[in-house]
């Protein structure tokens, strides 16, 4: 029996037919394959900046849940014992992000700031499959099927899911270990599940962080009554679907933008200070569209550079240590207005290439994350505009997903939520919340707390007032009032 195992990381990288139908998934007994008769292997953690007290083991699942005696992929966990064990209530799981985020540098990070949580649970953290298939990707897989675009018609459309399903084919034909067509979140789901068996738990608490949302949403849909609680801190609401959550995040967005203004007109050392900035963004982004800008990126070669390209990679809405972020935005534009893009290349080419490469969309295509026809794309690009007049357009994740060859195993579809307990959700009023609020809105019962400062993830950064809320929450299940807002830290 073939086992895929991790290999070890000496670097960091940058952050579906599966044989059965979704129907036949949702059909199999729960813990179907995990062995009840064994219990992980706990030992000291070796490596560097471990926190006192972890403990490490791995367990094994099927890369395709529908074929359980099949190959296996070998999933590393963590534990930080509860601190008071008399006290003890459960395990928190927690869900990473990503996809491809390892929850066990998750927990190393956020260790610190959650010693009251753990005082009366063990904080569990695991190595999903994405994270596997992120250390083992064939490097054919990480060559861009093409650099993406903005479609102007059905023939660009056609030639670019021509290209991109080539790339698919080829990246499929590499891999080795199975995991090309198994990384939809109801596999993750499964997985998820096996470590609470693997834990001998009833049920399980969670804490899920960004993309984790979606893996947290098919748990919710296969297992509801293994949910204590859930805890979501800046998720994607996948179950409402993919151009829902864009246009969600699109008025956000401009409001963060009309914050960019309005500090650049009192910033003498803004590069558009004394200008409307918003307008001369606006012309720039219309003039690419007719005349793309040509730059040279040491790293990405030569490109031209689309209004697309400005509108999807070119304003970053968190204006940084100093406002160093915005600051360098603002002398991008103005260098890029007057024909200079290199304020932009390295970035927006890079984007481009790297949401175009199979082995990192084939974490995400399989959640139903790509346009489905070039009707669809021009019903969203025609919403996106009226939104936003800054920023609409084609999404460059649905589009790197174009062409995907397999069927969407776990496509975006109402979920049920009689049995489930209600959910707490913690966001950023500058961007994930809207996201974060509109998954516990499914759920009767659930708060979302509103962080009113830049930033994602807020447990990963540390920030006290929604930490001090999910730890609550997660040990006496006490919610707080609706319309709760975290002041920024």
């Amino acid at each position: 029996m073939t086992t895929i195992k991790r290999r070890l990381r000496r670097g960091g990288t940058r952050g579906v037919v599966i044989g059965v139908t979704v129907a036949a998934l949702a059909g199999m007994t729960p813990g179907a394959f995990a062995a009840r008769d064994a219990r992980p292997a706990w030992r000291d953690c070796a490596g560097q900046g471990m926190p006192a007290g972890m403990r490490c083991a791995a367990i094994e699942v099927p890369v395709d849940w529908a074929k359980p005696d099949g190959p296996k992929v070998e999933l590393d966990l963590a534990r930080l014992p509860a601190t008071e064990p008399a006290r003890r209530i459960g395990s928190v799981l927690g869900v990473p992000g990503g996809p491809g985020a390892d929850g066990i540098e998750d927990l190393k990070r956020a260790a610190a700031d959650l010693t009251e949580l753990r005082r009366r649970f063990d904080l569990i953290a695991y190595t999903p499959r994405t994270a596997v298939w992120r250390d083992q990707v064939p490097s054919s897989c990480m060559r861009p099927g093409t650099s993406l675009f903005e479609p102007q018609g059905r023939k660009q459309y056609e030639a670019l899911a021509a290209a991109m399903t080539k790339a698919f084919k080829a990246c499929q034909s590499a891999d080795k270990t199975g995991l090309f067509a198994h990384m939809d979140s109801l596999s993750v789901a499964r997985d998820m599940d096996a470590v609470r068996e693997a834990l001998g738990e009833e049920r399980l608490s969670f804490m899920a962080n960004s993309y984790g949302g979606v893996s947290a949403a098919a748990y919710a849909r296969l297992f509801p009554q293994r949910i204590r609680a859930m805890y979501l801190d800046g998720t994607i609401n996948q179950v409402a679907g993919w151009p829902d959550q864009t246009l969600r995040s699109l008025p956000v967005l401009e409001r963060v933008f009309t914050r960019f203004t309005t500090w650049c007109a009192d910033t003498p050392a803004c590069a558009l200070h004394g200008q409307d900035a918003g307008a001369v963004w606006r012309k720039l982004v219309r003039d690419a569209d007719r005349r793309p800008i040509p730059v040279t990126s040491s790293k990405f070669g030569k490109g031209k550079l689309t209004g697309w390209h400005l509108r999807s990679f070119g304003f970053i809405g968190d204006p940084g240590p100093d406002d160093s972020r915005w600051l360098a935005f603002a002398e991008a534009v103005d260098k890029a207005r007057r024909g200079d893009g290199s304020g932009f290349a390295d970035f927006a080419l890079g984007n481009a290439q790297f949401w175009a490469a199979p082995g990192v969309l084939a974490m995400t295509c399989a959640d139903d994350r790509g346009y489905s026809s070039h009707a669809q794309l021009q019903k969203f690009r025609r919403q996106a505009q009226k939104i936003s007049p800054n920023f609409g357009g084609a999404s460059f994740d649905a589009l790197g997903c174009t062409g995907w060859p397999l069927q969407v195993a776990n496509p975006s579809r109402p979920l049920k939520t009689r049995g489930l307990p209600p959910f707490l959700g913690a966001g950023s009023t500058w961007g994930d919340y809207a996201w974060t609020e509109s998954f516990t809105g499914m759920i009767p019962g659930s708060v979302t707390v509103a962080y009113d400062g830049p930033g994602h993830v807020m447990y990963l950064l540390g920030k006290k007032c929604p930490i001090q809320h999910a730890t609550t929450y997660l040990i006496g299940l006490r919610l707080p009032e609706p319309g709760t807002t975290c002041p920024a830290e």
